[in-house]
């Protein structure tokens, strides 16, 4: 097995992230060399961490999640995890803009077998997820993640919120935003938009919420 790469975490200790990873969390060959590839673009730091992916596909497995959504996609670690973790009949839609970025993913999610499961739509995502409303997918989907523009995080977890049955899920990335939410000087559109939403959320009456420092702070909120 080929050494993992070193994951850098915005909010926990450098060493502890490196215990993680290095010692606990094993990514596969295949998600080593997806990494490795990501980690050669300029913008390859936005690739989330081993323990994010991990959580990730585990949450699908204990909800025994058949249909999910994913909101940015990027090179495809994430998706590769989700949909890893779908049965054989599951689907996994994503969303994203970017051909150049998603097509490494596809590479790697043909090479392991899993690209069946996987709708990539190359399209504004709100405008995908308001496709699927349209659809009647109302309450279809057992669990959406979403990791894209952070002025946009708010329309995205409406959407998704109807798209979601009950005991459905919502997992949200970067809610800590490297600690930007937590200083009151921060007035950065993104950073706004993020202490803003992780305040609507803790106080909204239609999900059960937590934020956990994991990675850069996921927010899960469950649909009652």
């Amino acid at each position: 097995m080929s050494t993992p790469l070193p994951m850098k975490s915005q909010i926990t200790a450098e060493h502890v992230s490196r215990y993680v990873v290095e010692q606990i969390v094993k990514d596969s060959d295949l998600e080593n060399r997806l990494r490795r590839e990501t980690h050669t673009l300029p913008s390859g730091g936005m690739i989330s961490g081993s323990d994010v992916g991990a959580f990730l596909g585990l949450l699908i497995k204990t909800l025994n999640a058949k249909n999910a959504i994913e909101v940015g996609t990027f090179t495809g670690y994430t998706a590769f995890k989700m949909a890893s973790a779908l049965p054989p009949d599951g689907k996994l839609i994503c969303c994203d803009i970017n051909s150049e970025w998603t097509s490494i993913g596809k590479k790697y999610w043909q090479e392991a077998g899993i690209h069946n499961r996987i709708d990539l739509r190359l399209a504004p995502a709100l405008g995908t997820l308001n496709e699927l409303v349209s659809e009647r997918m109302i309450g279809k989907f057992d669990f959406a993640f979403i990791d894209a523009d952070k002025t946009g995080y708010d329309s995205y977890y409406e959407v998704c919120l109807q798209l979601l049955r009950p005991g459905g899920l919502i997992v949200l990335d970067n809610m800590l935003w490297s600690g930007a939410v937590t200083d009151p000087t921060a007035n950065d559109d993104s950073t706004l938009a993020l202490k803003k939403l992780n305040l609507k959320i803790s106080k909204d009456r239609r999900v059960r919420s937590v934020l956990l420092t994991v990675g850069d702070g996921l927010m899960l909120a469950y649909k009652n």
